[in-house]
């Protein structure tokens, strides 16, 4: 899912740093509203840990493997607005001191992942938190819809800007069915450990889960 260098054009990887800043501006000032001096703590932990989370890799399929993007995880733990935040400082980290994400395709990568991915996640973990009625459980069924959905959605974007600014041999249909197939698989992965976590979270301290405000204990 890391977008390295000179895999998309300079024009589409700049506006697509242009939307990501926009949307990364947006949750700043949200953000600064929102958050009081118990959750600001949270938001770097929750940093650190799904910083640690996408080292660990598990196996996919003919030989490909995933790892946790974190996105639906964040937003369900701490508000879409500061996960947005901290998944591009994890996504910065990365690309600054590993290499893992090109410098001139970190627009591409924040927007995908910490924008589309986040708020597609968040989107859906809403949406099945209302349909089933606000309860500890839709919380968990909400994480799990979330984060599954958010990979391949981040994909899809992905393709789309390779659609229109790839530098690569292959053809942008190729591309789209390879990144779509594999990553409803590593969602699979993604939803698992999402909601492992948001339970085990719920067990001992479901006041820290942003997502459990209006839910029913």
């Amino acid at each position: 899912m890391h977008i390295p260098d000179g895999f998309i054009n300079i024009p589409t990887a700049t506006a697509s740093a242009a939307l990501a800043a926009t949307g990364l501006g947006y949750s700043v000032r949200a953000a600064r509203e929102k958050l009081d001096e118990r959750a600001a703590p949270l938001v770097g932990l929750v940093a650190v840990f799904i910083f640690a989370g996408q080292m660990i890799n598990f196996p996919v399929a003919a030989g490909t493997s995933g790892h946790l993007l974190g996105g639906a995880l964040a937003a369900v733990l701490v508000g879409p607005h500061a996960a947005s935040l901290a998944l591009t400082v994890v996504l910065a980290i990365q690309a600054l001191l590993f290499a893992d994400g090109g410098l001139t395709a970190l627009g591409l990568n924040v927007f995908n992942m910490s924008v589309v991915g986040v708020w597609g996640g968040y989107g859906a973990f809403v949406l099945m938190r209302k349909i089933f009625r606000y309860t500890r459980t839709s919380v968990l069924i909400g994480s799990a819809v979330g984060a599954f959905i958010s990979v391949p959605l981040a994909a899809t974007f992905f393709s789309i800007q390779y659609a229109i600014g790839g530098q690569g041999t292959f053809a942008a249909s190729t591309v789209f069915a390879a990144m779509f197939t594999t990553h409803l698989l590593i969602g699979i992965g993604e939803a698992i450990i999402t909601t492992l976590t948001v339970g085990a979270i719920l067990k001992t301290r479901p006041d820290l889960v942003f997502g459990m405000l209006k839910v029913r204990k």
